[in-house]
């Protein structure tokens, strides 16, 4: 893998070349990542995994002509190659005019912000080793755990460069650290399984490996003896877990390539309250060790914290360059590694003012959902439906597990009747509180 000073380097050498040879603009980027993972299970070494890659990629314009090109080759004849052949492309593409690099006055010029994102530690195998077996350790040592289906440990770091030809280059570096287990309870047709995982840019601020396997047991032991329910509408609680899939939806619907395809469900809803207005919802690209944080975006434009709903109120469209043209606004420094669409970061709801128990007490029967399953969430209409596995809430107090049940609804409908406890934790890229969403309808087996 090339070091951030030579990807940068390269990247500049290959746009360089583009407008040599006719172009009359371009950008690069180049990315690249190294792995270790280690893994086990019952006690034994299942695998040690090493893994490298990298690749370059040239987008570049003729006119309203635009053609990208990649490579995982860093040889420079073969960029060389590679210019000739994304020249040729263009030629013979058809004229976009929205196609085009961001514009030149946005563009970030002062020093990037440093994020503290690359950690300097880089465990051993042996060390990755230990922590894997001392996580599957810890979930299989919870009583009722009969099974596993492993534990593991990685360590990874990942380089970006951007170059384009009209000012800008950058480059950052980031790491990762992860351990997860994953095991069984219980025996025959009757075994459950769950798993516990947590991630982090530096070793030090990574949960320790048994706190993570004593969860993945408990949850495991916890979802044995599943029951099923009526048919029926009821309050839904999704566990932070998996709350953070219902923002998901949102963010896509904000993207501006949907707007602009106009295969949106937010299409009319820029400005209306599509929350309570309690709820806020913030993309924090900036995040001192964020586990998405970015000092700039996919196009070389400076990124910044922005409420993506405000006090329940849809602010705004997530947008890269050619969205934003053919929207006629202004792009919001969202685009991806690339600039071929839009997308967000680090994202939080913000937390409320209830505890999970409070915000359960006054369900008589509900469900508390721990997982999902299949994708059936319409993008277009925002008709929602996926299998669920869960708890039952009866009185307010989460009780005996349940399976084979379907929650269903439409976003916006769940989204304004969403409330978000005050439990928020920062642990993935995407962060939400407990949340209670009443009236769904639930289809049991």
């Amino acid at each position: 893998m090339l070091s951030l000073e030579e990807a940068q380097s390269r990247t500049q050498d290959l746009v360089t070349a583009a407008r040599r040879a006719g172009a009359d603009a371009a950008d690069a980027v180049y990315s690249g990542n190294a792995s270790t993972t280690v893994s086990v299970r019952l006690g034994a070494l299942e695998d040690v995994e090493r893994s490298e890659g990298e690749e370059i990629g040239l987008r570049l314009f003729i006119g309203q002509r635009s053609a990208s090109i990649s490579a995982s080759d860093m040889n420079p004849q073969t960029l060389g190659t590679l210019v000739e052949r994304c020249i040729a492309m263009a030629r013979e593409a058809p004229e976009d005019p929205y196609a085009g690099l961001a514009p030149e006055d946005r563009l970030l010029r002062q020093p990037p912000a440093d994020l503290d994102l690359a950690d300097a530690s880089e465990p051993e195998p042996a060390a990755l080793r230990e922590r894997a077996h001392i996580v599957e350790e810890a979930a299989r040592a919870v009583s009722g755990v009969t099974n596993s289906e492993g534990g593991g440990a990685s360590n990874g770091r990942s380089q970006m460069a951007l170059v384009t030809s009209h000012g800008f280059a950058g480059a950052y570096a980031g790491t990762s650290h992860s351990t997860w287990a994953s095991v069984l309870a219980g025996t025959g047709a009757d075994m459950q399984r769950d798993h516990a995982s947590h991630s982090a840019r530096y070793l030090q601020d990574l949960e320790d490996a048994v706190a993570i396997g004593t969860r993945a047991g408990e949850r495991a032991v916890a979802s044995l003896n599943p029951v099923k329910v009526e048919s029926s509408v009821m309050p839904v609680v999704f566990d932070p877990r998996v709350g953070s899939s219902l923002i998901g939806h949102l963010v896509g619907g904000m993207v501006g390539p949907a707007i602009a395809r106009r295969s949106s469900f937010l299409l009319e809803s820029l400005g209306q309250a599509l929350f309570d207005s309690a709820v806020t919802i913030i993309d924090d690209p900036l995040r001192v060790r964020g586990l998405r944080s970015r000092p700039f975006d996919g196009e070389g434009l400076p990124v910044a914290s922005r409420a993506l709903i405000e006090q329940g109120v849809l602010t705004g469209w997530l947008l890269d360059s050619a969205s934003a043209r053919q929207l006629g606004l202004e792009p919001t420094g969202h685009a991806s590694r690339g600039g071929g669409s839009a997308g967000v970061s680090n994202v939080h709801m913000e937390p409320g003012s209830l505890s999970p128990a409070a915000l359960m007490a006054d369900i008589r029967r509900g469900l508390y959902v721990t997982s999902l399953i299949g994708m059936g969430v319409n993008g277009v209409t925002g008709d929602y439906s996926r299998g669920a596995v869960g708890f039952l809430i009866e009185d307010g107090v989460i009780g005996q597990a349940v399976s084979e049940i379907t929650i269903a609804g439409n976003l916006k409908d769940m989204f304004r009747a969403m409330t978000p406890a005050n439990d928020l934790a920062f642990r993935h890229g995407m962060n939400v509180p407990t949340l209670r969403v009443d009236g769904m309808t639930i289809a049991g087996g």
